[in-house]
Order: C-alpha cells, then sequence, then structure tokens
C-alpha cells in the first residue's frame, strides 16, 4: 500500500511549513495516473496523524485528470486510460502534460503556536 509513505510524506512536508502550529487543512493534488487510491491514503492520513501538529487535519484531495501532448499530430488530448494514445489521432507518441502530479497545494494553519508540554 503505497499510499501509507504517501501520506508520510505529505505529513512531514506539512510538519516542516507548519513551524510548530496545528495544522487544520491539507490540500493535494493527485494526477490520474499516479494511480492512488483516494480512500486508503485517507485511511492511512488518519492512522498516521494522532499525536502530530496534525491531528484532526482534513485531508482534502483533487484529482488531476491527465493529459498529453501528441507528437503526430500535435493535439492535446486526455489521456483517461491505458494504453495511454491520442485521443484525436490514435497515436502512441505522447507526452505526458498533466495527471502526474502529487503535491500539496495548500496548507490551513492555525495562527498561535503549539504549547510545548515539555518539564
Amino acid at each position: 500500500m503505497h499510499e501509507l509513505s504517501i501520506a508520510q510524506a505529505v505529513l512531514a512536508t506539512a510538519e516542516r511549513h507548519a513551524v510548530d502550529r496545528r495544522i487544520t487543512a491539507v490540500e493535494l493534488e493527485v494526477g490520474h495516473l499516479r494511480q492512488v487510491v483516494p480512500d486508503a491514503l485517507s485511511f492511512a492520513w488518519d492512522l498516521i496523524t494522532p499525536g502530530t501538529c496534525a491531528e484532526g487535519a482534513e485531508l482534502e484531495l483533487r484529482e488531476v485528470p491527465a493529459a498529453g501532448f501528441c507528437r503526430s499530430c500535435e493535439a492535446e488530448t486526455a489521456l483517461p486510460d491505458m494504453p495511454l494514445r491520442c485521443g484525436r489521432c490514435g497515436g502512441f507518441d505522447l507526452e505526458v502534460v498533466r495527471g502526474e502530479e502529487l503535491l500539496i497545494d495548500s496548507l490551513e494553519v492555525e495562527e498561535e503556536e503549539l504549547v510545548s508540554s515539555s518539564p
């Protein structure tokens, strides 16, 4: 389940940017070609965030549809499924231009820093 490692990487990045503030929401763009199962990623997120500054934070996923540029006919077309082929001419000589994203689009954090419970 690669969704667990994705969730861990998202959490680590979010924590670095939150700088000791509580994270309330994370918006994530996931390209269609990444083959991420949204329910599995949400489950992994809920599994790893307790006890962190992202505990209770909402993970919002936005799927980015795949698209490609055909080098043969120079059309940009949607790539809804495998095999990846041009929707205009049927060719396979494509450059993927969208659909491979995996990025944190935004973080919502509280303004106040978390209070440390160290002795």
